[in-house]
């Protein structure tokens, strides 16, 4: 096995301990199927992206396991990674509150419908993994990086970031939390941050880019912004 298999492994394995126990401690209980239904349709995605892309595409998983904000190189990316970090965890720990005290009722099937934006989530997330072998965790621009302009970069300029945000938004959901929904609001924020920055960086340090951003209006959302 090589190192950067193992790596993605180790990762997947902390995930797998971390989540469960940052929804099921602070609920108190294991009577919550809609966490375990939520768990299941987060890391099922997860782990056949990462099996898929040992066999297919170990580069890009070595960069998508340089992450966080002791991977990033500037200072102001290291603050938005760790003000990230602690919203996601706060993702799951809030609607985990939520379903122990019954600060909201989510019915049943806008739960389901949480889940299936998961894995919808992943899934577009994959689909730009596959037109975009370059895509980091961190923000950089790798020797013999080429700017890519078709499939999902031709609706919106970070792709990624809107797939991931589909993702987000169900967990709360999911979860069978509304209030959950302040910390799905409160990434967007710190996506946006990350995003205005990136974009300042690329059209620096990646070939194409500034006449890219003219062609392709929206940064995030098609027809939005």
């Amino acid at each position: 096995m090589t190192d950067v298999n193992r790596k993605a492994l180790v990762g997947l394995m902390q995930m797998v301990i971390t989540l469960p126990l940052l929804v099921f401690l602070p609920a108190w209980t294991l009577h919550y199927w809609q966490a375990w239904v939520c768990m299941m349709s987060f890391f099922v995605p997860v782990t056949i992206i990462t099996v898929v892309l040992m066999k297919t595409d170990p580069e890009l998983l070595e960069r998508r396991t340089k992450a966080g904000a002791g991977a990033e190189k500037e200072k102001g990316q290291k603050v938005i990674q760790s003000f990230a970090a602690v919203v996601f965890v706060a993702m799951f720990v809030v609607p985990a509150l939520d379903h122990r005290f019954r600060w909201s009722q989510v019915p049943a099937w806008a739960a389901i419908a949480g889940d299936v934006l998961v894995v919808l989530g992943f899934v577009f997330v994959y689909r730009v993994f596959k037109e975009n072998s370059f895509t980091s965790g961190v923000i950089e621009v790798a020797a013999g990086q080429k700017l890519v302009t078709s499939g999902p970069y031709a609706l919106v300029r970070h792709p990624m970031y809107l797939g991931s945000l589909v993702m987000l938004t169900g967990i709360p959901l999911g979860l069978g939390s509304l209030w959950g929904l302040l910390t799905v609001a409160t990434m967007a924020l710190v996506i946006v941050w990350r995003l205005l920055q990136e974009e300042t960086f690329l059209i620096g340090h990646l070939a194409g880019y500034g006449e890219y951003r003219e062609r392709v209006k929206y940064r995030l959302v098609p027809l939005v912004w």
